[in-house]
Protein backbone atom coordinates (compact mmCIF):
# COMPACT_ATOMS: atom_id res chain seq x y z
CA UNK A 1 0.00 0.00 0.00
CA UNK A 2 1.58 2.58 0.70
CA UNK A 3 9.12 3.68 1.28
CA UNK A 4 9.25 6.17 5.02
CA UNK A 5 10.94 5.92 7.33
CA UNK A 6 10.10 7.01 11.40
CA UNK A 7 12.43 7.25 13.50
CA UNK A 8 14.98 5.28 11.94
CA UNK A 9 14.69 3.62 8.16
CA UNK A 10 16.77 0.68 7.83
CA UNK A 11 18.35 1.51 3.76
CA UNK A 12 17.13 -1.78 2.99
CA UNK A 13 13.87 -0.49 2.26
CA UNK A 14 14.79 2.06 -0.07
CA UNK A 15 16.93 -0.22 -1.51
CA UNK A 16 20.39 -0.60 -0.46
CA UNK A 17 22.30 -1.09 2.54
CA UNK A 18 22.42 -4.08 4.84
CA UNK A 19 18.76 -6.38 6.05
CA UNK A 20 20.43 -9.24 7.77
CA UNK A 21 18.43 -8.50 10.49
CA UNK A 22 14.64 -7.96 11.04
CA UNK A 23 15.08 -7.81 14.96
CA UNK A 24 16.27 -4.91 17.38
CA UNK A 25 18.40 -7.34 18.92
CA UNK A 26 18.71 -5.43 21.89
CA UNK A 27 15.94 -5.03 24.73
CA UNK A 28 15.90 -1.03 24.11
CA UNK A 29 15.47 -1.44 20.64
CA UNK A 30 12.21 -2.36 18.69
CA UNK A 31 12.08 -2.80 15.08
CA UNK A 32 8.50 -2.05 13.44
CA UNK A 33 7.58 -2.79 10.07
CA UNK A 34 4.83 -1.05 8.37
CA UNK A 35 3.32 -0.68 4.17
CA UNK A 36 2.31 2.99 5.53
CA UNK A 37 5.63 4.30 2.86
CA UNK A 38 3.30 7.47 1.60
CA UNK A 39 1.79 10.74 3.00
CA UNK A 40 -0.02 11.33 4.76
CA UNK A 41 0.45 8.21 6.38
CA UNK A 42 4.03 7.85 6.30
CA UNK A 43 4.35 10.86 8.46
CA UNK A 44 1.63 10.27 10.88
CA UNK A 45 3.56 6.93 12.10
CA UNK A 46 7.02 9.32 12.34
CA UNK A 47 5.27 11.09 14.64
CA UNK A 48 3.83 8.22 16.54
CA UNK A 49 6.86 6.09 16.80
CA UNK A 50 8.54 9.39 18.18
CA UNK A 51 5.49 10.04 20.84
CA UNK A 52 6.02 6.63 21.81
CA UNK A 53 9.90 7.00 22.17
CA UNK A 54 8.97 10.39 24.52
CA UNK A 55 6.97 8.30 26.92
CA UNK A 56 9.29 5.45 27.06
CA UNK A 57 13.05 7.05 27.76
CA UNK A 58 15.52 4.79 26.64
CA UNK A 59 13.46 2.68 24.01
CA UNK A 60 14.31 3.36 20.34
CA UNK A 61 12.30 2.36 17.47
CA UNK A 62 13.48 1.40 14.33
CA UNK A 63 10.67 1.73 11.80
CA UNK A 64 11.26 -0.25 7.86
CA UNK A 65 8.18 1.28 6.02
CA UNK A 66 8.12 0.08 2.30
CA UNK A 67 5.93 -1.11 -0.73
CA UNK A 68 3.20 -3.47 0.53
CA UNK A 69 4.81 -6.03 -1.99
CA UNK A 70 7.89 -5.70 -0.86
CA UNK A 71 6.77 -5.95 3.19
CA UNK A 72 4.35 -9.34 2.14
CA UNK A 73 8.27 -10.53 -0.05
CA UNK A 74 10.48 -9.64 3.36
CA UNK A 75 8.22 -11.12 6.05
CA UNK A 76 7.83 -14.02 4.21
CA UNK A 77 11.39 -14.51 4.42
CA UNK A 78 11.60 -13.03 7.60
CA UNK A 79 9.62 -16.37 8.38
CA UNK A 80 11.59 -18.67 6.72
CA UNK A 81 14.44 -17.83 8.67
CA UNK A 82 13.13 -17.25 12.03
CA UNK A 83 14.31 -13.83 12.36
CA UNK A 84 11.15 -11.54 12.41
CA UNK A 85 10.63 -8.03 12.81
CA UNK A 86 9.90 -7.22 16.84
CA UNK A 87 6.55 -5.56 15.85
CA UNK A 88 4.86 -6.81 12.38
CA UNK A 89 1.48 -6.44 10.23
CA UNK A 90 -0.11 -9.90 10.43
CA UNK A 91 -2.83 -10.85 7.90
CA UNK A 92 -4.66 -13.47 9.95
CA UNK A 93 -5.88 -16.74 8.95
CA UNK A 94 -4.03 -19.61 8.02
CA UNK A 95 -0.64 -17.60 7.79
CA UNK A 96 -0.94 -16.98 11.64
CA UNK A 97 -1.83 -20.26 12.27
CA UNK A 98 1.67 -21.61 10.41
CA UNK A 99 2.85 -18.67 12.51
CA UNK A 100 1.70 -19.58 15.74
CA UNK A 101 2.37 -23.41 15.29
CA UNK A 102 6.08 -22.75 14.47
CA UNK A 103 6.60 -20.65 17.70
CA UNK A 104 7.29 -17.13 16.16
CA UNK A 105 4.66 -15.15 17.27
CA UNK A 106 3.64 -14.14 21.16
CA UNK A 107 0.51 -14.75 22.86
CA UNK A 108 -0.41 -11.19 23.96
CA UNK A 109 -3.92 -12.24 25.67
CA UNK A 110 -3.53 -11.05 29.22
CA UNK A 111 -0.86 -8.23 28.10
CA UNK A 112 -3.18 -6.51 25.64
CA UNK A 113 -6.78 -7.53 27.56
CA UNK A 114 -7.55 -4.07 27.99
CA UNK A 115 -7.22 -3.66 24.44
CA UNK A 116 -8.93 -6.31 23.34
CA UNK A 117 -12.03 -5.81 25.30
CA UNK A 118 -12.58 -2.58 23.31
CA UNK A 119 -12.78 -4.72 19.78
CA UNK A 120 -15.70 -6.56 18.32
CA UNK A 121 -15.28 -10.47 18.51
CA UNK A 122 -15.89 -10.80 15.28
CA UNK A 123 -13.35 -8.36 14.33
CA UNK A 124 -10.90 -10.09 16.62
CA UNK A 125 -11.49 -13.55 15.52
CA UNK A 126 -9.24 -13.94 12.38
CA UNK A 127 -6.07 -13.36 14.80
CA UNK A 128 -6.79 -15.46 17.76
CA UNK A 129 -6.19 -19.27 17.97
CA UNK A 130 -7.50 -21.59 20.30
CA UNK A 131 -8.85 -18.84 21.84
CA UNK A 132 -5.96 -17.31 21.98
CA UNK A 133 -5.15 -13.59 21.20
CA UNK A 134 -1.86 -13.40 18.55
CA UNK A 135 -2.56 -9.94 16.85
CA UNK A 136 -4.74 -6.54 17.36
CA UNK A 137 -6.37 -5.22 14.32
CA UNK A 138 -6.01 -1.89 13.80
CA UNK A 139 -7.81 -2.00 10.19
CA UNK A 140 -10.47 -4.23 8.60
CA UNK A 141 -12.49 -3.43 5.79
CA UNK A 142 -14.26 -4.69 2.67
CA UNK A 143 -13.64 -4.73 -0.92
CA UNK A 144 -15.63 -3.28 -3.72
CA UNK A 145 -15.45 -1.07 -6.83
CA UNK A 146 -13.79 2.13 -6.84
CA UNK A 147 -14.96 4.36 -9.08
CA UNK A 148 -14.50 7.82 -10.85
CA UNK A 149 -17.92 9.54 -10.72
CA UNK A 150 -16.93 11.85 -13.10
CA UNK A 151 -16.66 9.21 -15.73
CA UNK A 152 -19.46 7.50 -15.42
CA UNK A 153 -21.11 10.91 -15.82
CA UNK A 154 -19.22 11.32 -19.06
CA UNK A 155 -20.72 7.70 -20.03
CA UNK A 156 -24.30 8.39 -19.08
CA UNK A 157 -24.15 6.06 -15.93
CA UNK A 158 -26.39 7.30 -13.55
CA UNK A 159 -26.34 4.38 -11.37
CA UNK A 160 -23.41 1.53 -10.24
CA UNK A 161 -24.16 -2.42 -11.42
CA UNK A 162 -26.26 -4.60 -9.41
CA UNK A 163 -25.29 -7.49 -11.10
CA UNK A 164 -23.06 -8.80 -13.41
CA UNK A 165 -24.77 -8.32 -16.10
CA UNK A 166 -25.50 -4.67 -15.41
CA UNK A 167 -21.29 -4.76 -14.76
CA UNK A 168 -20.46 -5.98 -18.09
CA UNK A 169 -23.54 -3.13 -19.79
CA UNK A 170 -21.42 -0.49 -17.44
CA UNK A 171 -18.09 -1.86 -19.22
CA UNK A 172 -19.75 -1.38 -22.49
CA UNK A 173 -20.94 1.73 -22.06
CA UNK A 174 -17.65 3.15 -20.64
CA UNK A 175 -15.85 1.74 -23.40
CA UNK A 176 -18.24 3.35 -25.99
CA UNK A 177 -17.44 7.00 -24.55
CA UNK A 178 -13.60 6.03 -24.84
CA UNK A 179 -12.68 5.24 -21.32
CA UNK A 180 -10.95 2.31 -20.25
CA UNK A 181 -13.14 0.41 -17.56
CA UNK A 182 -11.03 -1.44 -15.36
CA UNK A 183 -7.63 -1.21 -14.36
CA UNK A 184 -6.07 -4.73 -12.14
CA UNK A 185 -2.99 -4.96 -10.77
CA UNK A 186 -2.69 -9.03 -11.94
CA UNK A 187 1.09 -8.55 -11.81
CA UNK A 188 0.83 -9.03 -8.33
CA UNK A 189 -1.84 -11.83 -8.93
CA UNK A 190 -3.95 -11.04 -5.66
CA UNK A 191 -5.65 -8.31 -7.34
CA UNK A 192 -6.71 -10.84 -9.52
CA UNK A 193 -7.54 -13.44 -7.38
CA UNK A 194 -10.10 -11.35 -5.54
CA UNK A 195 -12.34 -11.28 -8.59
CA UNK A 196 -12.48 -15.15 -8.07
CA UNK A 197 -13.01 -14.55 -3.92
CA UNK A 198 -15.53 -12.28 -4.74
CA UNK A 199 -17.23 -14.25 -7.39
CA UNK A 200 -17.01 -18.06 -5.09
CA UNK A 201 -18.45 -15.61 -2.38
CA UNK A 202 -21.80 -14.50 -4.87
CA UNK A 203 -22.09 -18.21 -6.12
CA UNK A 204 -21.42 -20.09 -2.56
CA UNK A 205 -23.22 -20.00 0.25
CA UNK A 206 -21.83 -19.45 3.91
CA UNK A 207 -21.89 -22.93 4.96
CA UNK A 208 -20.17 -23.98 2.32
CA UNK A 209 -17.07 -21.35 2.50
CA UNK A 210 -17.15 -21.88 6.17
CA UNK A 211 -16.70 -25.24 5.96
CA UNK A 212 -14.21 -24.80 2.95
CA UNK A 213 -11.76 -23.20 5.21
CA UNK A 214 -11.78 -26.45 8.12
CA UNK A 215 -12.01 -28.95 5.65
CA UNK A 216 -9.94 -27.55 2.59
CA UNK A 217 -13.15 -29.38 0.53
CA UNK A 218 -13.38 -27.34 -3.08
CA UNK A 219 -15.46 -30.24 -4.35
CA UNK A 220 -19.05 -28.40 -4.24
CA UNK A 221 -19.82 -27.34 -8.02
CA UNK A 222 -20.14 -23.24 -6.91
CA UNK A 223 -16.69 -23.10 -6.68
CA UNK A 224 -16.38 -24.14 -10.58
CA UNK A 225 -19.60 -21.81 -11.32
CA UNK A 226 -17.70 -18.85 -9.91
CA UNK A 227 -15.06 -18.88 -12.47
CA UNK A 228 -17.20 -19.23 -15.00
CA UNK A 229 -19.21 -16.29 -14.07
CA UNK A 230 -15.70 -14.56 -13.88
CA UNK A 231 -14.67 -16.35 -16.87
CA UNK A 232 -17.76 -14.61 -18.79
CA UNK A 233 -16.79 -11.34 -17.81
CA UNK A 234 -12.99 -11.73 -18.85
CA UNK A 235 -14.38 -11.70 -22.25
CA UNK A 236 -15.94 -8.15 -22.20
CA UNK A 237 -11.96 -7.26 -22.33
CA UNK A 238 -12.56 -4.71 -19.26
CA UNK A 239 -9.04 -4.36 -18.23
CA UNK A 240 -6.19 -1.97 -18.63
CA UNK A 241 -3.90 -2.50 -21.49
CA UNK A 242 -0.91 -4.65 -20.41
CA UNK A 243 -3.08 -5.48 -16.99
CA UNK A 244 -1.41 -8.97 -16.43
CA UNK A 245 2.02 -7.37 -15.61
CA UNK A 246 0.49 -3.93 -13.87
CA UNK A 247 1.52 -3.43 -10.48
CA UNK A 248 -1.19 -3.33 -7.98
CA UNK A 249 0.08 -0.62 -6.32
CA UNK A 250 3.71 0.95 -6.92
CA UNK A 251 3.84 4.08 -8.95
CA UNK A 252 1.31 6.10 -11.45
CA UNK A 253 1.22 3.10 -13.35
CA UNK A 254 0.14 0.89 -11.29
CA UNK A 255 -3.68 0.06 -11.01
CA UNK A 256 -4.34 2.30 -7.90
CA UNK A 257 -2.04 5.11 -9.74
CA UNK A 258 -4.39 4.50 -13.25
CA UNK A 259 -7.49 5.08 -11.05
CA UNK A 260 -6.29 7.98 -8.46
CA UNK A 261 -5.21 10.13 -12.29
CA UNK A 262 -8.48 9.51 -14.45
CA UNK A 263 -7.12 6.82 -16.38
CA UNK A 264 -9.57 4.34 -15.65
CA UNK A 265 -12.82 4.74 -14.55
CA UNK A 266 -12.94 1.49 -11.60
CA UNK A 267 -11.11 -0.51 -9.79
CA UNK A 268 -11.46 -3.21 -7.84
CA UNK A 269 -9.61 -2.87 -4.03
CA UNK A 270 -9.74 -2.76 -0.32
CA UNK A 271 -10.19 -0.21 2.07
CA UNK A 272 -6.86 1.19 2.11
CA UNK A 273 -7.36 2.49 -1.88
CA UNK A 274 -8.23 6.31 -1.02
CA UNK A 275 -5.08 6.63 1.47
CA UNK A 276 -2.99 4.37 -1.38
CA UNK A 277 -4.41 6.82 -4.43
CA UNK A 278 -3.45 9.89 -2.14
CA UNK A 279 0.04 8.56 -2.41
CA UNK A 280 -0.12 8.59 -6.10
CA UNK A 281 -1.37 11.74 -6.87
CA UNK A 282 0.62 15.29 -7.33
CA UNK A 283 -1.89 16.96 -5.33
CA UNK A 284 -1.90 14.65 -2.81
CA UNK A 285 -6.04 14.04 -3.00
CA UNK A 286 -6.45 11.19 -5.19
CA UNK A 287 -9.80 11.77 -6.75
CA UNK A 288 -11.25 13.67 -4.21
CA UNK A 289 -14.95 14.47 -4.59
CA UNK A 290 -15.04 12.54 -7.61
CA UNK A 291 -14.21 9.19 -5.49
CA UNK A 292 -17.15 6.83 -5.17
CA UNK A 293 -17.43 2.88 -4.21
CA UNK A 294 -20.39 0.21 -4.99
CA UNK A 295 -20.26 -3.70 -3.65
CA UNK A 296 -19.45 -6.38 -5.59
CA UNK A 297 -22.55 -7.64 -7.89
CA UNK A 298 -24.95 -10.45 -7.59
CA UNK A 299 -24.55 -13.43 -9.88
CA UNK A 300 -27.26 -14.76 -11.20
CA UNK A 301 -28.85 -17.89 -9.65
CA UNK A 302 -25.93 -17.80 -6.83
CA UNK A 303 -26.21 -19.19 -3.52
CA UNK A 304 -24.65 -16.67 -1.08
CA UNK A 305 -25.73 -13.37 -0.16
CA UNK A 306 -25.78 -10.60 -1.68
CA UNK A 307 -24.91 -8.33 1.10
CA UNK A 308 -22.26 -10.46 2.07
CA UNK A 309 -18.37 -8.81 1.68
CA UNK A 310 -14.96 -10.38 1.00
CA UNK A 311 -12.69 -8.04 3.27
CA UNK A 312 -9.93 -8.91 6.13
CA UNK A 313 -7.81 -6.31 7.38
CA UNK A 314 -4.52 -5.68 9.49
CA UNK A 315 -3.54 -6.28 12.78
CA UNK A 316 -0.52 -5.52 15.04
CA UNK A 317 1.73 -8.80 15.59
CA UNK A 318 4.76 -9.06 18.44
CA UNK A 319 7.67 -11.56 17.87
CA UNK A 320 7.70 -14.73 20.19
CA UNK A 321 11.73 -13.68 20.84
CA UNK A 322 10.82 -9.32 20.95
CA UNK A 323 11.40 -7.28 23.72
CA UNK A 324 8.64 -6.78 26.03
CA UNK A 325 8.24 -2.70 24.94
CA UNK A 326 6.94 -4.00 21.62
CA UNK A 327 4.07 -4.96 23.57
CA UNK A 328 3.59 -1.78 25.28
CA UNK A 329 4.23 -0.25 21.53
CA UNK A 330 1.54 -2.50 20.24
CA UNK A 331 -0.98 -1.43 22.46
CA UNK A 332 -0.28 2.48 22.39
CA UNK A 333 -1.29 1.91 18.15
CA UNK A 334 -4.66 0.52 19.05
CA UNK A 335 -5.09 3.29 21.93
CA UNK A 336 -8.04 5.81 21.76
CA UNK A 337 -5.64 8.65 20.28
CA UNK A 338 -3.52 6.97 17.85
CA UNK A 339 -6.69 4.82 15.91
CA UNK A 340 -8.34 8.53 15.92
CA UNK A 341 -5.53 10.35 13.61
CA UNK A 342 -5.57 7.26 12.28
CA UNK A 343 -8.99 7.45 10.67
CA UNK A 344 -8.46 11.21 10.42
CA UNK A 345 -5.91 11.02 8.02
CA UNK A 346 -7.84 8.38 5.68
CA UNK A 347 -5.37 5.62 6.48
CA UNK A 348 -8.06 2.94 6.60
CA UNK A 349 -11.06 1.99 9.33
CA UNK A 350 -10.34 1.24 12.45
CA UNK A 351 -11.63 -0.82 14.61
CA UNK A 352 -11.13 0.82 18.31
CA UNK A 353 -14.73 2.32 18.19
CA UNK A 354 -13.48 5.27 20.10
CA UNK A 355 -12.14 6.26 16.66
CA UNK A 356 -15.65 5.84 14.24
CA UNK A 357 -16.78 9.39 14.41
CA UNK A 358 -13.07 10.13 13.18
CA UNK A 359 -13.21 8.77 9.46
CA UNK A 360 -13.47 11.90 7.63
CA UNK A 361 -13.87 10.30 4.07
CA UNK A 362 -17.47 10.11 3.28
CA UNK A 363 -16.42 6.66 0.81
CA UNK A 364 -14.69 5.52 3.99
CA UNK A 365 -17.50 5.89 6.31
CA UNK A 366 -19.87 4.31 4.01
CA UNK A 367 -17.37 1.20 4.37
CA UNK A 368 -17.77 0.93 7.99
CA UNK A 369 -21.03 0.90 7.89
CA UNK A 370 -21.11 -1.74 5.53
CA UNK A 371 -18.31 -3.43 7.90
CA UNK A 372 -20.53 -3.84 10.35
CA UNK A 373 -23.71 -4.61 9.13
CA UNK A 374 -22.97 -7.14 6.58
CA UNK A 375 -24.24 -10.61 6.99
CA UNK A 376 -20.99 -12.44 6.44
CA UNK A 377 -17.44 -11.33 6.24
CA UNK A 378 -15.57 -13.56 4.51
CA UNK A 379 -11.71 -12.98 4.81
CA UNK A 380 -9.39 -13.22 1.88
CA UNK A 381 -9.30 -16.79 0.86
CA UNK A 382 -5.00 -16.55 0.37
CA UNK A 383 -5.35 -15.38 4.03
CA UNK A 384 -8.29 -18.23 5.14
CA UNK A 385 -6.86 -21.11 3.66
CA UNK A 386 -3.28 -20.84 4.58
CA UNK A 387 -0.18 -19.98 2.65
CA UNK A 388 0.36 -22.83 0.24
CA UNK A 389 -3.08 -23.57 -0.41
CA UNK A 390 -3.60 -19.53 -0.82
CA UNK A 391 -0.43 -19.16 -3.25
CA UNK A 392 -1.87 -22.15 -5.39
CA UNK A 393 -5.15 -20.59 -5.42
CA UNK A 394 -3.67 -16.98 -6.84
CA UNK A 395 -1.37 -18.65 -9.35
CA UNK A 396 -4.06 -20.38 -11.15
CA UNK A 397 -6.82 -17.29 -11.18
CA UNK A 398 -3.61 -15.37 -13.08
CA UNK A 399 -3.61 -18.09 -15.47
CA UNK A 400 -7.29 -17.87 -15.93
CA UNK A 401 -6.73 -14.00 -16.42
CA UNK A 402 -3.90 -14.83 -19.04
CA UNK A 403 -6.67 -16.70 -20.87
CA UNK A 404 -4.10 -19.97 -19.76
CA UNK A 405 -6.67 -21.77 -17.47
CA UNK A 406 -10.08 -23.12 -17.15
CA UNK A 407 -12.47 -22.77 -14.25
CA UNK A 408 -11.78 -26.33 -13.27
CA UNK A 409 -8.05 -25.80 -13.29
CA UNK A 410 -8.53 -23.16 -10.47
CA UNK A 411 -10.35 -25.88 -8.17
CA UNK A 412 -8.28 -28.51 -9.46
CA UNK A 413 -5.01 -27.19 -8.51
CA UNK A 414 -6.28 -25.21 -5.19
CA UNK A 415 -7.32 -29.13 -4.38
CA UNK A 416 -4.24 -30.10 -4.93
CA UNK A 417 -2.67 -27.95 -3.04
CA UNK A 418 -4.76 -28.36 -0.03
CA UNK A 419 -4.51 -31.98 -0.21
CA UNK A 420 -0.85 -31.45 0.21
CA UNK A 421 -1.66 -30.02 3.29
CA UNK A 422 -4.09 -32.61 5.30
Amino acid sequence: MLCSSAVLLTASACGSGDDSSASGGDENTITWWHNSNNEPGKGYYEQVAADFEDANPGVEVEVVAMAHEDMVDKLAAAFQSGDVPDVYMERGGGELGDHVEAGLVRDISEAASEEIDKLNPGTLAGWQVDDKTYALPFSVGVVGFWYNTELFEQAGITEPPATMEELATTVEQLKAAGITPLSVGAGDKWPAAHYWYYTALRACSEDVLTDAVSSLDFSDPCFVEAGEALATFIETEPFNPGFLTTPAQEGATSASGLLATGQVAMELAGHWEPGVMQGLTDNGEGLGDKTGWFPFPAIEGGEGDPEAALGGGDAWAVAQEAPDASVDLVKYLLSDEVQQGFAENDMGLPTNPAAADSVTDPALAELLEVRDTAPFVQLYFDTAFGTSVGNAMNDAVALLFAGQATPEEIVEQTQEAADREK
